[in-house]
């Protein structure tokens, strides 16, 4: 029995003589750090909220027919808020990259004033619904959040206007513009991100802020005088060249959010 403890003692003693020296001659090896994992941005998506907006307008008035400057350009403007709606297509590429298309619309009361400087006359006029579509690329700043610049093609409705005389005692209302619509091109950016950016656990659902700025050609408006002072052509037309700029928050929802994560390093 004696010599039975003694075999044992020296066994232990020589395995753990053993794992000591094992442990000496390998090099202690860090745990990798994990991976976050990425959802997979490609896909469908649609969009829906609003914001606030302002527009300025080049203008001054020529002679109609004759496009003869008769007056200098002046800065006409207006302000007001706008609803949007809209849908887009996202493909995630080169790791942290997204590109994709889209369109939009808005409609809502951005308005302000357009004035006569010839005739002393001024009048409300209302952008009433503007459209884009165009294309984006954007970065993943974090896996769920996507910076992004956009730009594309936008068409505009503006309403006519009633021209009013501006002195108090006037004879009021003296002409009116017509209603027109203009193209142009578009240039914004925003941010992106999933609502668990704020603790709220809605898969697919998405946060949106942009701003956007649009530029207009110029439209020669015609006028035509009131009934009541006797009617026809005023010989003039006011020029409108307007720019927009607008800031929107939306909601969106991506219908391909919740796939297959894509493993990326951030």
């Amino acid at each position: 029995m004696k010599k039975l403890v003694i075999a044992l003692t020296a066994v232990a003693a020589f395995s753990g003589s053993a794992v000591a020296a094992d442990l000496g001659a390998r090099p202690y090896a860090k745990a990798p750090a994990p991976v976050a994992a990425v959802y997979n941005w490609t896909g469908f998506y649609i969009f829906g909220g609003g914001g606030g907006g302002l527009w300025n307008a080049d203008s001054n008035v020529q002679t109609f027919p004759g496009a003869i400057a008769i007056t200098r350009d002046q800065r006409n403007g207006g302000s007001g808020w706008f609803g949007t709606v809209g849908a887009g297509y996202d493909m995630q590429f080169a790791g942290r990259w997204v590109a994709g298309i889209f369109g939009d619309a808005q409609f809502g009361d951005i308005r302000g004033s357009l004035s006569d400087p010839f005739f002393q006359t001024e009048g409300r006029m209302k952008l009433e619904t503007s459209y884009a579509a165009g294309v984006r690329l954007g970065y993943l700043v974090a896996p769920n959040v996507l910076s992004y610049v956009n730009a594309g093609y936008t068409g505009s409705e503006w309403s006519g206007t009633t021209q009013s005389d501006l002195f108090a005692g006037g004879v009021g209302a003296i002409y009116t513009t017509p209603s027109f619509d203009r193209n142009g091109w578009f240039i914004g950016g925003g941010v992106e991100n999933n609502l668990d950016l704020f603790g709220i656990s809605a898969p697919g659902w998405f946060m949106k802020t942009e701003y956007r700025s649009a530029f207009y050609d110029r439209i020669s408006l015609p006028g035509t005088v009131t009934p009541a002072l006797g009617g026809g052509p005023t010989g003039t037309a006011v020029t409108f060249k307007p720019w927009t700029q607008t800031i929107s928050t939306s909601l969106v929802y991506r219908f391909n959010w919740g796939g297959a994560p894509v493993a990326a390093r951030y």
